[in-house]
């Protein structure tokens, strides 16, 4: 026979109204009690410090050491050099100048080699021949011949002495050249004058009136074959009259060019009035260095 064990409520309410174990309050008010002494602020210490010393084991080595620093002083230029990456204004500084260094190279190749061909040109098989071999007197009464211009270039200008307009005006054209090439080139060019009148432009003429436009312009001048031989061999009209009375008044026509010559008595190119002397001098000074024996 079985019997069924139902709790009171006088039996349950001793249970229900049991206050919790106050042993672990007590642990943390002794805790707290213990702390406010020195000896325990020095046990808490030295505790931390034993729990600590697991902790700093376990960092790596590179918190011992100190970091590298980047040359970057911000983070501004940090941040700058990473959205630029490799390259920057000084790079492309220098790819500009590299890029215009080699147009100019190979404008400055362009241009002497059209030189040459025009140069050569004027050499070629069927071409006129322009300039050659002379004997002539200067202007201070001396034997002067082509070879005397052999080893420079010359610039060549055929004229007279009583030209009224042209002459003066393509000399000081002349003179200008000149002095412009003289002072890049000491000694480069040979400047002379070959007169188209020789009756009346003899060597004590010829001096006299090249002295106006230039020390170092060479006058040339010989009997009336020899300069229309010149004239000839240089392709310049000569309408000189051979049969001259003293005193008589007459005009002369003839070519208005100068005729650069090379080194080796060569002609190279003409220079007419359409060329400035800044001009003129330029084209003489680019064959000049284009130059090689």
């Amino acid at each position: 026979m079985s019997h069924t064990f139902a709790p009171s409520r006088s039996m349950l309410r001793p249970l229900l109204h049991a206050r919790p174990h106050p042993q672990v309050c007590r642990r943390m008010l002794l805790s707290t009690r213990h702390a406010s002494s020195p000896s325990a602020t020095a046990t808490a210490t030295a505790t931390a410090a034993r729990s600590a010393r697991p902790t700093a084991a376990r960092q790596p080595a590179t918190s011992i050491h100190p970091q590298r620093r980047y040359k970057s002083k911000t983070i501004e230029e940090a941040r700058s050099r990473y959205r630029t990456g490799p390259f920057s204004w000084k790079a492309g500084v220098l790819f500009v100048l590299a890029g215009a260094g080699l147009i100019w190279y190979f404008e400055s190749e362009k241009q002497r080699m059209q030189r040459r061909r025009i140069a050569e040109a004027t050499k070629g098989v069927g071409k006129p021949k322009v300039g050659g071999d002379f004997k002539l007197v200067d202007h201070e009464g001396r034997p002067f011949s082509s070879a005397n211009l052999k080893g420079r270039y010359s610039l060549v200008y055929f004229g007279f002495t009583h030209c009224p307009d042209i002459c003066p005006e393509e000399l000081d054209k002349m003179a200008q050249m000149f002095d412009i090439v003289e002072a890049q080139k000491p000694g480069a060019v040979a400047p002379v004058f070959i007169t188209c009148d020789p009756v009346r432009d003899d060597p004590k003429v010829l001096k006299s009136y090249l002295a106006e436009f230039h020390s170092k312009f060479i006058g040339l001048t010989g009997t009336y074959d020899e300069i229309k031989n010149v004239c000839k061999a240089y392709r310049v009209y000569f309408s000189t009259p051979k049969e001259v009375k003293p005193g008589q008044d007459y005009l002369v026509d003839h070519s208005i060019y100068f005729y650069l010559m090379d080194p080796e008595g060569d002609f190279v190119e003409a220079l007419g009035r359409q060329h400035s002397p800044q001009q003129a001098a330029t084209v003489i000074l680019d064959h000049v260095k284009d130059w090689r024996p």
